[in-house]
């Protein structure tokens, strides 16, 4: 049953619908090559399992996100955010975990909404080891101070896992780019996070990334063929060397229709597993993250807006595939029953 319900999750939130201007009939070869690397099993319940399995009461758990810059999203964009706040209340709730978000300064606002959003207050660290909700750590300014803040965030919070949403990783000639193949330089103020990864692997801490078009954190699991999967995996559109796929990798790699699928996903996974079919939120509250966010500035990504919707995708698609994905754990989880019909 577990395999059965993990691979309708997974053709859930990989089925593709978007714009043809942009990368287009990609993601399910990105899927198919992230599966086949993982051991041919779905995707999403792989990330759920290793999360029950490393994580207990009192843990923490990074969940690091957070995309777009100035001057189009000057507090980043609603893919990341939300997805990031619905995994957060299935940790919690779930696990006992202690949800730490991880983000640069200027996603805190929306990050925080999200949060909140979700029932999740964000505290102080003292307040959160009390199991009083989540709390947050914002990176440094300086690119050159990652590495150390990285190192100082895994001493002070000792997390068990390690979860990455929609937040860029660099090629192997250490660019970030994006989704399109445009080189994203210094200028704009874009943080390399992905420190906190190379940190993870380092400690052996289990790590999850999840993202929509192989330029983001974990897609460094089938670079090789995301490279040759992608319209830019070998040439950017930039002058600079080299294709806009990542080298960063994490344990589990899910590919998905929009990032904040793939946390539902495996908050849908979490909740079947652990038994407790209302760790999956729901669709009013999707609607109220949504909204949240994009009035805190985590704005709608390809018109840079506060339209309801996530990558051009209406905000009811994102609540109608919640709904799915909770009525799916909800039967699976029911006994057996044919009903008074038969």
């Amino acid at each position: 049953m577990p395999e059965t319900i993990g691979n309708n999750i997974d053709r859930l939130i990989s089925i593709e619908f978007k714009n043809r201007a942009v990368p287009y009939d990609t993601l399910l070869p990105l899927y198919e090559a992230a599966r086949r690397e993982g051991g041919g099993r779905p995707l999403c319940l792989r990330a759920a399992e290793g999360l029950v399995a490393a994580v207990g009461k009192g843990d923490a758990v990074f969940i690091m996100t957070g995309a777009g810059c100035a001057p189009w999203l000057p507090k980043g964009e609603n893919d990341g955010p939300p997805g990031a706040a619905a995994l957060a209340r299935a940790l919690y709730q779930g696990l006992g975990a202690i949800p730490v978000y991880v983000c640069e300064a200027n996603h805190v606002e929306p990050v925080v909404a999200s949060s909140e959003a979700a029932h999740i207050m964000v505290k102080s660290p003292e307040e959160a080891r009390q199991r009083l909700g989540a709390t947050l750590v914002a990176a440094p300014t300086e690119a050159a101070e990652v590495a150390s803040w990285a190192s100082a965030i895994f001493e002070e919070h000792s997390p068990k896992a390690v979860i990455s949403i929609e937040r860029l990783g660099p090629s192997e000639h250490g660019i970030l780019h994006s989704a399109t193949g445009w080189a994203l330089g210094p200028e704009l103020e874009l943080l390399d996070l992905s420190p906190v990864i190379d940190e993870a692997a380092e400690r052996g801490v289990f790590s999850i990334g999840i993202g929509d078009y192989g330029n983001e954190v974990g897609f460094g699991r089938i670079h090789d063929e995301a490279k040759e999967i992608m319209p830019f995996g070998r040439d950017s559109q930039s002058e600079t060397p080299g294709g806009n796929i990542t080298v960063v990798k994490t344990d589990v790699l899910i590919p998905a229709m929009i990032s904040n699928w793939g946390a539902y996903g495996v908050e849908a996974a979490l909740a079947f597993l652990l038994g407790k079919p209302d760790l999956m939120h729901g669709p009013e509250m999707e609607g109220r993250i949504l909204k949240d966010c994009l009035q805190a500035g985590g704005l709608e990504a390809m018109n840079c807006s506060t339209a309801f919707s996530v990558d051009n995708c209406e905000g009811e698609s994102s609540q109608a595939i919640v709904q799915l994905l909770r009525d799916m754990v909800r039967l699976n989880l029911e006994e057996p029953d044919l009903g008074v019909a038969h």
